[in-house]
């Protein structure tokens, strides 16, 4: 546990009562409203579209169509340049935009996109992976236009003539070899589906062009991402493109990258007013959501139960545009492997087009979908060898120093360690049980994060002692700016409450690659750690020439430096230097591949690790889970913020319950039927564990100042296996499909009694 004294975050007063400012509170002068006509066919040519009527009607400024952005540089992307900015000559899935309204309210541009008329030319359609990868499937893109390290390193690999847009493989060791060696192999496929977001605020943007270039409120977790692209739509330089990046009411991936903001700066362009599009949660479902996948896991084990050898088949639906599926499909190849020693592995992913929504990142992409496959097959080893499933994972678990790929860096924690810690909190929630029985589940979670070493910061120490921190860095929950804030007030050794974090803006703010991959934090505060060495070098230099002293001799105290007894605030300090009672000292802190010697360039940067365990209890007559307890375990490095911190896990934990026992996209003839706030479930507080125990390791071991790490995504990977294995080892059921609903564990009991 932390020594340090709480300290009252700066923002959760203003959030509890509602005094935050999201961007639907933003208000531009001359602002009008946008809404967006979207495809009810998952593929089809557009032949016509007739406007006509509701530019007629009283209130509506413009109506944008494909033809509208032929001038423009219509195409773009993240790894494929596939995205066209709106539908141009065909739909390629239930909910692309074919038009937009601008007009003075949203009523009216509501009433206005029934008055427009489109006639559409279905064609053949695809929505399940498997077959989209088919020979005789229809084609969602005809052609693959990649894109080389536009947003995460590297370049996507697609096959021609297929719907394809990534193939992957790695290997090290001769895994045939060793599965024939094998005592045993075991082979099997699991399921996992695809998953929205739901952040409580929907996808919202404002775009403004005017004589000084594009400004846009973007509700987006990667501004630097957004000005890019809309840079290279709109052949505009960068520096007349801003990006101001209020606080995001949740994001999670979805609003990773870039999502709207090219569609909302189209309107803007045409209408040449301010245009404000806010999407409802069924229009968010129809924007952007986790790549669902089918994953094939064979492992190659000794009677004793040492894995010699695993081989890891991986197949996403990446929905009509690739997104970052590139990136997805390899993660959770990686992340497939686990936190053992496999001295044979062999891994392949492959992401596939299909007519439904794009997929995107989220939350530990591809984490979830293999952890959820190899811990539900480590569970099953275990039972077949006769061996505990702690001491099965005990026997194969990589110690730290340990390579989990040989060119990867070592493993940094000790998941023996959160493991045992794990099993201890567990068996004394279970012993306080009385007259209720609960069976247990285990699982560990291993990541890479996709971590771009590439993030700056400024820090402004003002005559007066406050500290303004200005980046890039965007405030999506998560409670990055209170993290910021104090990690500045340590670097400094000022007040945590001389410090204000800015609201990110392009305008103002260096470079930072983005809010994702529980980077910011880290990188951040690599920054910041950078920036004010900077900062104290300066302090140290004029101290030695306003009062004649030994630079090394200087340290900062609170509110200004002290040389031994002797004490100077920063207003006499720099009073004495400026020559007037004003000024300030600014430094720019940069991290890039090549910082500290270098040892930024090995990837990952850290491993974001989780174990899990669960207790459940079923009614057999329903086939509903009750998760009664559950205790998660994390080693971070080093906790700056606790209760946000704890937060952060327990939310994980909770979204991963969503995809466990109830969340699913569902498609239907090339219709998503449940893309709505009725039909798709997340989990409520009554679903929440009756005892949650979160537990985060101090381990100092990360690379951050004082030794921490990124965090807030691994607590999400063991979640579902723990529960289908706790369902195993009680009721004699493994389910390998995804969501864990009642009727699929009804039917799994029922089957099981009947054999």
């Amino acid at each position: 546990m932390s020594s340090r004294a709480p300290v009252t975050p700066s923002d959760y007063i203003d959030k509890v009562t509602g005094r935050t400012e999201y961007i639907t509170d933003v208000e531009v002068p001359g602002m009008v409203h946008g809404k967006i006509l979207r495809s009810p066919h998952p593929h089809a040519v557009i032949k016509s579209i007739d406007a006509s009527a509701a530019l007629e009607m009283p209130g509506v400024i413009a109506v944008l169509t494909g033809a509208d952005v032929s001038a423009l540089n219509n195409h773009w992307g993240l790894y494929l340049k596939d995205r066209p900015v709106i539908a141009i000559d065909r739909v390629r899935y239930v909910g692309e935009p074919v038009a937009m309204v601008a007009a003075d309210d949203e009523r009216i541009a509501e009433e206005a996109l029934e008055a427009i008329s489109v006639d559409y030319e279905p064609i053949p359609f695809v929505t399940d992976a498997a077959e989209a990868i088919e020979a005789s499937a229809p084609l969602v893109h005809e052609t693959h236009d990649t894109v080389k390290d536009f947003y995460f390193k590297g370049e996507a690999k697609p096959v021609a003539g297929t719907n394809i847009f990534q193939h992957y493989n790695y290997e090290h060791g001769d895994v045939e070899k060793a599965f024939a060696q094998a005592d045993r192999c075991f082979e099997a496929k699991y399921e996992f589906p695809m998953v929205f977001h739901y952040a409580m605020e929907p996808h919202c943007v404002i775009a403004s062009f005017d004589s000084g270039g594009l400004t846009v409120w973007s509700c987006g977790q990667s501004p630097t991402a957004v000005q890019k692209v809309l840079s290279r739509v709109f052949g505009m330089p960068l520096a007349r493109i801003r990006i101001i990046s209020p606080n995001v009411g949740g994001g999670f991936g979805g609003k990773a990258s870039v999502k709207i903001d090219p569609l909302v700066a189209a309107l803007a362009w045409k209408t040449h007013r301010p245009v404000r599009v806010c999407l409802s949660i069924s229009e968010s479902m129809l924007t952007a959501r986790r790549l669902s996948a089918s994953i094939r896991v064979k492992t190659g084990v000794r009677n004793d139960g040492a894995i010699l050898a695993k081989s890891v088949s991986v197949l996403m639906n990446g929905g009509a545009y690739a997104d970052t599926g590139p990136a997805v499909a390899v993660k959770a190849a990686n992340r497939a492997i686990g936190p053992y020693r496999i001295p044979n592995l062999k891994l392949e992913s492959t992401a596939a087009y299909t007519n439904t929504v794009p997929g995107a990142a989220f939350r530990s992409i591809g984490g979830p979908q293999a952890v959820w496959a190899s811990e539900s097959q480590m569970d099953e080893i275990a039972e077949a060898l006769g061996l505990d499933p702690l001491e099965f994972r005990n026997r194969n678990l990589l110690r730290r120093g340990e390579h989990v790929r040989p060119d990867l860096r070592p493993i940094d924690v000790e998941m023996g360690e959160a493991m045992d810690i794990a099993t201890r909190e567990m068996a004394q929630l279970r012993a306080s049980d009385s007259g209720s029985e609960t069976h247990r589940g285990t699982a560990l979670g291993i990541s890479d994060p996709g971590i771009m070493a590439v993030s700056s910061v400024l820090l402004r120490l003002k005559i007066d002692g406050s500290v303004a921190v200005v980046s890039n860095s965007v405030e999506i929950g998560q409670g990055v700016r209170e993290v910021l804030r104090r990690l500045a007030a340590e670097q400094l050794k000022q007040p945590v409450d001389a410090v204000e974090v800015l609201t990110p803006d392009t305008a103002i703010a260096p470079f930072d690659w983005g809010t994702g991959a529980s980077r910011s934090s880290l990188m951040m505060g690599l920054a910041i750690a950078d920036a004010a060495a900077d900062i104290r070098r300066q302090i140290a230099e004029i101290a030695a020439i306003v009062l004649e002293v030994d630079p090394q001799s200087v340290e900062l105290c609170e509110g200004g430096i002290a040389i031994g007894n002797r004490k100077k605030t920063f207003s006499e300090l720099l009073h004495a230097y400026f020559g007037i009672d004003s000024g300030e000292l600014v430094s720019i802190g940069r991290v890039s591949p090549h910082s500290n010697a270098g040892k930024l360039t090995q990837a990952p940067l850290f491993w974001e690790t989780a174990a899990g365990q669960c207790a459940v209890a079923v009614d057999e007559d329903t086939g509903e889970i009750s998760v009664r307890h559950y205790v998660s375990v994390a080693d971070v490095g080093r906790v700056v913020n606790r209760a946000a911190a704890e937060g952060q896990d327990e939310g994980a934990t909770i979204m991963g319950l969503g995809h466990t026992l109830s969340e699913e996209l569902v498609y239907q003839d090339g219709q998503p039927v449940n893309a709505t706030m009725i039909d798709y479930h997340v989990p409520t507080i009554d679903e929440v564990p009756e005892n949650f125990v979160t537990v985060l390791i101090e381990s100092g071991t990360g690379p951050g100042p004082g030794g921490m790490r990124g965090m807030g995504e691994g607590a999400i990977l063991p979640v579902a296996p723990a529960v289908a294995n706790a369902l195993a080892e009680g009721y004699g059921i493994r389910i390998r499909k995804l969501p864990l609903t009642p009727e699929r564990v009804w039917r799994a009991i029922r089957e099981r009694k009947e054999r």
